[in-house]
């Protein structure tokens, strides 16, 4: 089996997790959107990450989803709402037992893909590390934190997961990623919309405690309705942790909006509020606060689905 890493989705995370597996000599190619996306990929002549301000340039290859060879190892690092779409295009190229590490917010695209690639192992991460693009083809790496991996269906520890550790990319195996994804999710749901209705930093939701409080009694109760009851223990002493933690941040969801960007709330309140649905369970607060957050997208015009 090829040892090679093919990242598609060369965002902030894919960028970074791309550098850090290069840095370390692993075989790393991009997966581009199409043929105008490489061209200038190329003439950039790589990735280039910005670290405690020391500046390195990375020539890592890269290809469109239309190249030949087959592909054993995919990360795929793009939004959630992307994540379905772009797998299409390079499913034909997988390997009968290739295996597929998904790295998006929230839940709903991982099962989404997993359908698309039944002869695939699809692995699951919950990330809080945190980096942003400070212009094409530039990331810098933000915050540390820290990666969950794990599958659903196997507890079987993958090969390759050395790489991650020889690549300084923090990492842990863990049977219970659909815990960590549902907390990661309630967290996102109790902080994120609210940010953007508020039109604040995190910390600015310290004002508007009563409101992140209800929320996370709904949540809690979700969680227990879905079978994560470790997922909501503690949930609003965890929120109001965050959001101290990361007072002078804006949430990805506020930098969306603001960026004139899609948002990913189809897979996060959204989420939430159809699995609520489905086990019959009323939360007005959460109902209300995706209605809001609708309307909102909606007077900006921007997608809320």
């Amino acid at each position: 089996m090829s040892s090679t890493w093919h990242i598609l989705g060369a965002g902030s995370l894919g960028s970074l997790w791309a550098c850090r597996l290069a840095r370390a000599g692993k075989a790393v190619r991009l997966i581009l959107r199409d043929g105008q996306r490489l061209q200038a990929y190329q003439q950039a002549g790589g990735l280039t990450l910005v670290e405690q301000d020391q500046t390195r340039r990375y020539a890592i290859p890269a290809e469109t989803a239309q190249a030949q060879g087959p592909i054993h190892r995919l990360l795929v690092a793009c939004k959630a709402y992307d994540a379905a779409p772009a797998i299409v295009g390079v499913a034909p190229r997988l390997a009968e037992s290739a295996e597929v590490l998904l790295l998006q917010n929230g839940l709903g695209s991982q099962d989404e893909v997993a359908d698309l690639v039944p002869h695939a192992r699809c692995i699951f991460a919950s990330s809080t590390e945190g980096a942003f693009r400070e212009g094409d083809w530039q990331v810098r790496f933000a915050g540390h934190g820290f990666n969950w991996l794990g599958d659903p269906r196997s507890p079987l520890l993958p090969a390759w997961f050395d790489d991650l550790h020889e690549a300084g990319i923090p990492a842990e195996w863990t049977v219970d990623i659909l815990t960590r994804l549902w907390r990661k999710l309630a967290l996102n749901c109790a902080i994120n919309p609210l940010t953007v209705l508020h039109d604040c930093q995190n910390g600015g939701l310290l004002g508007h405690l009563g409101e992140v409080q209800a929320l996370c009694v709904e949540l809690a109760r979700l969680l227990r309705r879905c079978g994560q009851p470790q997922a909501a223990e503690g949930l609003d002493e965890e929120v109001q942790r965050v959001i101290l933690a990361t007072a002078a941040n804006y949430s990805s969801m506020y930098q969306d909006v603001h960026a004139g960007r899609r948002t990913e709330l189809h897979y996060l309140l959204g989420h939430a509020c159809r699995a609520a649905g489905r086990h019959g369970l009323q939360l007005p607060q959460l109902e209300h606060l995706l209605q809001r957050l609708v309307e909102n997208l909606r007077a900006r015009g921007l997608p809320c689905d």
